[in-house]
């Protein structure tokens, strides 16, 4: 299954890139907060940012990569069980979860992205 993940490559290409999120781990499209919502470059970086299911980091750079052995059910449980323990409504994963298959569906494996607010779009392709 093609699924989006946190990763350190392309860092750099943005002076206000950052990545706190485990390499690898998989990641989903945070909410905005209202200091950065009409802005991708403001302060906080929410706006610009993928937040790590596990780690509840953030990282401005995510990697489109086959997780084999990974099912449907297994990514809806991932995204139910970060929302929550976070504080969010878990009922929504298996709707978000199908939104991220069909976000990466066109991307090929080793496609990096970026997030800019509702935008994102591949910066690089790299060899998995």
């Amino acid at each position: 299954m093609k699924l989006l993940t946190a990763t350190n490559l392309t860092q750099g290409h943005r002076g206000n890139d950052f990545a706190w999120c485990v390499e690898g781990e998989l990641v989903h499209i945070g909410v905005v907060c209202d200091r950065d919502g009409g802005d991708p470059d403001g302060g906080c970086g929410c706006a610009r940012a993928f937040a790590g299911l596990n780690s509840h980091r953030a990282t401005t750079t995510a990697m489109v990569r086959e997780v084999p052995g990974f099912t449907e059910a297994d990514y809806v449980e991932a995204i139910r069980s970060s929302l929550e323990q976070q504080g969010y409504d878990g009922s929504h994963a298996e709707h978000e979860a199908a939104g991220l298959r069909t976000l990466v569906r066109d991307w090929p494996v080793g496609a990096i992205v970026e997030r800019r607010l509702d935008e994102i779009v591949v910066r690089q392709v790299v060899q998995p």
